[in-house]
């Protein structure tokens, strides 16, 4: 299987997003403002509500792990997918509107890949468990 770390570490990883986004939020909608045009304080705020959006995805998948049947392949697929997702997604997004390096803008439809791919593992497990019962 792949290589599974333990729920608290997607718990960390949950919270740490979550805390990311709320800053980068913020750090737009108050530091920013005069700073980043409006296309780039866009691209933020995109980038920390998707990594909300996951922060979240990811904090239920950890929880989910307490469970048994919680240490399915397709639980760890999720996890992996949602944390790889923010950091391609919403740090592409991020680096985008603060440096205007276009040559990321490639990474963005990789991280929603990525997002689309932890949301079909989570859908699979779902399946797992309501053919379990």
């Amino acid at each position: 299987m792949l290589w599974a770390p333990r729920m608290g570490v997607w718990l960390t990883a949950a919270g740490l997003s979550g805390l990311i986004a709320v800053a980068a939020g913020a750090l737009a909608a108050h530091g920013l403002a005069n700073r980043v045009d409006p296309q780039g304080l866009s691209w933020i705020e995109t980038g920390a509500r998707y990594e909300m959006y996951h922060a979240l995805a990811l904090l239920a998948v950890a929880l989910l792990m307490r469970d048994r049947l919680g240490r399915s392949r397709a639980l760890v697929i999720a996890a992996w997918s949602f944390a790889v997702g923010t950091v391609l997604f919403s740090g592409s997004l991020y680096l985008l509107a603060l440096t205007g390096a276009g040559a990321l803008v490639w990474v963005t439809p990789l991280g929603g890949v990525a997002f689309l791919l932890g949301w079909g593992a989570l859908g699979r497990h779902g399946l797992m468990l309501w053919r379990a019962m």
